[in-house]
């Protein structure tokens, strides 16, 4: 039996919208992974905010009406383009903020919370981006397969992870098929984005939102991808689990109940700086 989680969902009047899968108080059963929101933004949704002890990942899909206007405490600002992904590396702490770069229009994209080592949680804060067009493409018979983390098929994003993870844009046209190798030790999860996604036989979409996760992993484990009846979209996440505690406040998740009191002081005393005035 295919192991599954049910997607939640969330709705912030007309602006938020999104399947959510979260992990549990040790990020279980989707480590290092904490949470994963498939959301559509059509308006400014969250004020600034602190992140300390994760990195807060944004990948846009390629069908986002919009990009997003991201910028952060370091001083960085850049517009997220659809196709493109942004990772902050929130270590120490950092204020962020997201908001579409055209008012009127959709945004479609990953929200990725993905834990840092606890050995790395202190580390200054840091920021990387990969442009859409950087993003390695695979095309096999009935399928398209973007690379925007880590590596498949002898192609890799050009970042340097600080935690080990992959993520798959899979693109199936409807009857085709995908069998993708889970990297030995890494634990894997699939998320249906558009129409109905087969993973290993058991059909998957939002109508019934779930997502399979804990799929089995090994050396010669092969996950099946199938669109039966029409095109379909996924996303599987992969990534080599940390196997710490994790203790949440509001966006920060530390290792420890010490360095999570220590990084909300922090914030109260601005250690983590403020955004410019736009």
């Amino acid at each position: 039996m295919l192991p599954v989680a049910r997607l939640h969902r969330m709705n912030n009047g007309s602006q938020f919208r999104a399947f959510s899968l979260r992990g549990d108080q040790n990020a279980k059963p989707i480590d290092p992974f904490l949470g994963v929101d498939h959301a559509w933004i059509s308006g400014p949704t969250f004020a600034p905010h602190p992140h300390a002890g994760f990195s807060a990942v944004s990948y846009l899909f390629l069908d986002s009406e919009t990009g997003i206007d991201n910028r952060d405490s370091l001083g960085n600002r850049n517009v997220i383009q659809p196709g493109g992904l942004h990772w902050t590396a929130a270590g120490e702490g950092i204020v962020h903020e997201e908001v579409p770069a055209q008012p009127g229009k959709t945004v479609h994209m990953l929200q990725i919370f993905i834990n840092l080592p606890a050995d790395k949680q202190a580390n200054p804060p840091f920021v990387f981006s990969v442009e859409a067009q950087d993003v390695p493409t695979v095309y096999l018979p009935g399928a398209k397969i973007r690379v925007p983390l880590g590596k498949f098929e002898g192609l890799a994003s050009a970042s340097v992870l600080p935690t080990d993870v992959r993520l798959l844009d899979i693109s199936l046209e409807a009857g085709g098929e995908v069998k993708i190798a889970v990297p030995d030790g890494h634990v894997a999860f699939v998320m249906p984005i558009d129409g109905e996604v087969h993973v290993d036989g058991q059909a998957f979409d939002l109508t019934d939102p779930k997502a399979p996760v804990n799929l089995p992993q090994g050396q010669d484990r092969l996950v099946t991808l199938h669109a039966n009846k029409a095109n379909a979209k996924a996303v599987l996440f992969s990534g080599t689990p940390l196997n710490q505690p994790v203790f949440w406040q509001g966006s920060m998740a530390l290792a420890s109940m010490d360095a999570l009191a220590a990084a909300v002081d922090g914030y109260r005393r601005g250690d983590f700086g403020t955004l410019r005035a736009r």
